[in-house]
């Protein structure tokens, strides 16, 4: 089996790295348009391979899609961030434009591969494969939801003084900042619902810290995170690859699930060998479902930015 990832940066770099050590295939391609970068970081990770222990072959390679030819899943990281005085629009239509071309030139080769959509805006660059792809809507999937809810996990368990793995916990909407949804209702403890353990004020601070978790690391950083976003991707190629059944928070086509339709949002899947096999529905109270609408409406806006500019 053969898994690609576009993009050799910090993030793309560390999804490779989690699939090798998962031991997720035989050989991980990492493809970079910049000359040696690819190549490079695979070096480096290969020369990991005695000391951690996994057997998978990393190949860097520049531009070269042939050498992806066969991939089972490829995942798209390639894209801008947003520099100081760039519009939305603008980096909507640059990116699209590598995400785009990114995919094309992966299916040319994998014909049959699954589409995992990691470049920003997450849920507008998911809605454009999905449109401009002609693919079946399952092979289609965005992966900030995984990320969120992680997240989720975590400032949970700095509330609760507990291990992070011994809570579940969701977040649903859109990948960003306004608009992404952490379910604190939903939320366990060991099956123990998270809402008897602690107040309302301190679940609504766990949900207010998930909602700015990537722009605290960014102003930490002072560049975007990578370490939990290339472990969220191991984790959702691994239930693709392995057909685990796990069931993650991806971006998805809605066809009238959760009151949407015509949009990639983050609502809980299970995920199989097929890709994407069914949405969960979480039965949302009016006020989960109110602002769910709402993150609809503000990725829909950006999603007419690919309309607008005749992307899609």
């Amino acid at each position: 089996m053969k898994i690609t990832v576009v993009g050799a940066g910090a993030v793309g770099a560390t999804c490779a790295d989690n699939i090798a050590r998962r031991e997720l295939a035989e050989e991980v391609v990492l493809l970079d348009i910049k000359e040696g970068i690819a190549e490079g970081k695979a070096i480096d990770m290969m020369q990991t391979a005695t000391l951690t222990g996994f057997e998978t072959r990393i190949t860097g390679v520049t531009n070269d899609y042939s050498k992806t030819a066969g991939s089972t899943v490829a995942v798209i990281t390639s894209g801008l961030p947003r520099k100081p005085g760039m519009t939305r629009e603008e980096l909507i239509g640059i990116n699209a434009g590598i995400v785009k071309g990114v995919a094309e030139n992966i299916l040319k080769f994998s014909p049959d591969a699954i589409i995992v959509v990691i470049s920003n805006p997450m849920d507008t660059m998911t809605y454009l494969a999905l449109k401009s792809l002609g693919l079946p809507k399952n092979r289609i999937v965005g992966m900030g939801g995984v990320l969120d809810s992680a997240r989720f996990k975590y400032y949970l368990s700095v509330a609760l003084k507990c291990n992070a793995n011994d809570l579940q916990g969701f977040v649903i909407g859109g990948h960003g900042d306004t608009t992404m949804i952490p379910l604190t209702r939903y939320a366990t403890y060991q099956s123990l619902p998270v809402s008897e353990l602690l107040d309302e004020e301190t679940l609504n601070k766990v949900a207010a810290d998930t909602m700015v978790g990537g722009a605290t690391l960014t102003g930490l950083l002072g560049t975007s995170a990578w370490y939990a976003p290339g472990a969220a991707c191991g984790a959702l190629v691994s239930s693709i690859v392995r057909n685990e059944k796990k069931i993650f928070t991806c971006s998805v086509a809605l066809d009238g699930e959760y009151g949407q339709s015509d949009i990639c949002l983050g609502v809980p899947v299970i995920l199989g060998s097929d890709g994407w096999e069914s949405i969960i529905d979480f039965k949302l109270t009016e006020e989960e479902q109110a602002k769910f609408n709402k993150s609809a409406d503000a990725v829909r806006n950006m999603n007419n930015v690919l309309t607008d500019m005749q992307l899609i």
